[in-house]
């Protein structure tokens, strides 16, 4: 793999950190008593922790392996717990969760879109990953300013444009989400062969697959559900 600058490390890891901050931040206020905020105050670190062990040292660098480790031992769980939460707290957690931290945190995918340019540019990841090619998430990051200063503006929450917006970032996040998937070595290997995605096989950059995506992608999803159910606080 070509080398990574440290400057894009430390511009990625401190993206990530952020992301967890904002995100336990908006855990916390929504029922520091309850056993699902406890249990997400302490994964979220304990996830971090262990995928770092997992990334620096090589564990998801076998390519050969089917399915690929990454999906295994990284996101599949991360999306047990995320589903499960959706499923079992929805009083206890994700409808008290405030919509307008939920839509702010998504102005994350602004640095974390510089970022995989970045790794385009050092040789890590395929330009198909980039909004050179087939990534337009940093959309989603520029439009959540906009619509958290419009959709709250004089506490009325316009529950249709969250609506419509999320649905439209969570399919951008698809996109995303399927590119980085097949562009990574491994059987199901389908795009990017000239230049795969190893990067995010990489410490700190796994912490993309296996926390900043799920945050988000939970974000998306407690607020659908909120606004659907009209819990719009």
């Amino acid at each position: 793999m070509a080398s990574i600058s440290l400057l894009t490390s430390v511009l990625f890891a401190a993206a990530v950190v952020l992301t967890v901050g904002i995100f336990l931040s908006a855990v916390r206020k929504a029922d520091s008593s309850s056993f699902s905020t406890k249990f997400v105050i302490f994964i979220i670190p304990f996830w971090m922790m262990f995928q770092a062990i997992l990334g620096i040292g090589g564990f998801y660098r076998d390519f050969g392996s089917f399915p690929p480790r990454i999906v295994i031992f990284g996101v599949l769980p991360a999306v047990v717990v995320l589903v499960s939460l959706l499923a079992y707290a929805k009083e206890s957690l994700v409808y008290r969760l405030p919509i307008p931290t939920l839509t702010i945190l998504h102005a994350i995918r602004l640095p974390v879109e510089y970022v995989l340019h970045r790794l385009y540019v050092e040789g890590a990841v395929p330009v198909q990953m980039t909004y050179e090619g087939h990534n337009f998430d940093i959309l989603s990051g520029i439009s959540a300013v906009v619509v958290y200063l419009i959709a709250f503006k004089g506490g009325a929450t316009k529950r249709s444009l969250l609506i419509v917006w999320n649905l439209g970032a969570l399919l951008l996040l698809a996109v995303i989400v399927t590119t980085a998937a097949l562009a990574v070595p491994s059987p199901i290997q389908t795009i990017a062969f000239d230049r795969p995605n190893v990067g995010i096989l990489y410490f700190p950059f796994i912490w993309l697959p296996t926390i900043v995506v799920p945050i988000v992608l939970f974000c998306h999803l407690a607020s659908l559900a909120k606004l659907i159910s009209g819990r719009t606080a």
